[in-house]
């Protein structure tokens, strides 16, 4: 039976007050999902609220991101992505928070998201984020009521990649600083360069450049 991986997408499609949009980081999908193809992995969405995932960071030059969309299954489950709620943990092995600075206003929020996560984990599964993505961390707790990233090494968009695209004022918060009060060892290299980090079946990246690296470790995490 096919292994199978969760894509978690936000739902949030505004940048604080900015005016501008956002969503999830489209490129933190379409390149994880080609490393879970190509090792036979099956592939669902979902996201905070259900229904049509907002994008952001479309780059169709991007061969891999425009085959991405230009698949009529993906478009098809991306317009039309279940809530938390009407999962089960038992049916996947991966749970992977793509990123987007839409994640930081609702992926911490979803109790329902954190509980679907946790479930994967405490089955044996892997959880994976990358970007933005580990917003979903800040507030997943186990059943023993640890925090999943206490004690763990773990990457994200750093404070310092934050300030160099101007949004330290415009996001609810720091997403390095609130997983370092959580109890994590952070870990990261120069601004924009590729990084990730895996700690048992707990597999964390820093930015768009290591999404693909962070899909490659969850794939040996649940192998090994």
């Amino acid at each position: 039976m096919a292994k199978k991986v969760l894509f978690a997408l936000t739902s949030h499609d505004r940048l604080g007050d900015t005016g501008r949009t956002t969503g999830f980081y489209v490129p933190e999908v379409a390149h994880p999902a080609e490393v879970f193809r190509k090792a036979g992995y099956e592939i669902a969405y979902v996201s905070v609220r259900g229904g049509s995932a907002p994008q952001d960071g479309v780059n169709r030059d991007d061969a891999v991101v425009a085959a991405f969309l230009d698949d009529p299954a993906v478009g098809e489950a991306l317009a039309a992505t279940p809530t938390p709620q009407e999962l089960n943990a038992e049916d996947y092995d991966v749970v992977f928070y793509a990123g987007g600075h839409g994640t930081m206003w609702d992926f911490p929020e979803s109790a329902e998201l954190a509980a679907l996560a946790a479930g994967v984990y405490e089955r044996g599964g892997v959880v994976a984020a990358v970007c933005h993505g580990p917003a979903g961390l800040v507030n997943l707790q186990l059943s023993d009521g640890s925090y999943l990233v206490d004690g763990k090494q773990v990457s994200s968009f750093t404070d310092e990649e934050e300030a160099a695209v101007g949004l330290t004022d415009v996001v609810p918060f720091l997403l390095q600083s609130k997983l370092e009060e959580r109890g994590a060892k952070f870990t990261k290299a120069p601004n924009f360069t590729e990084h990730a980090v895996a700690d048992g079946r707990l597999v964390t990246g820093q930015n768009p450049a290591s999404a693909a690296k962070v899909a490659l470790l969850a794939v040996a995490a649940l192998a090994g």
